[in-house]
């Protein structure tokens, strides 16, 4: 299992705080976000997970290519969405 966490405009293009995704081992980053997508059809979540910030458990990796972020059984992944202010 692979737990999603969704924050601020994340959460509520989702309409959820987040998400057990079902695995049989690793995947990929892109493979989250895809499944993620896949669980809210017909919401804005594609467009809003663009834009985010993800961490793998404590790591960010918003600059990596999600295709080559491998995402482990157990892990939890946050998306945040950029945030104004300071």
């Amino acid at each position: 299992m692979i737990r999603v966490r969704y924050w601020a405009s994340a959460r509520a293009a989702a309409g959820v705080a987040g998400d057990d995704l079902p695995v049989d081992g690793p995947i990929m980053l892109d493979e989250v976000v895809r499944r993620a997508v896949a669980l809210h059809p017909g919401t804005r979540l594609p467009e809003v997970l663009k834009v985010c910030s993800a961490l793998v458990g404590d790591l960010p990796v918003s600059s990596d290519d999600p295709g080559r972020v491998v995402v482990e059984p157990g892990s939890s992944v946050e998306f945040l969405p950029p945030f104004a202010g300071g």
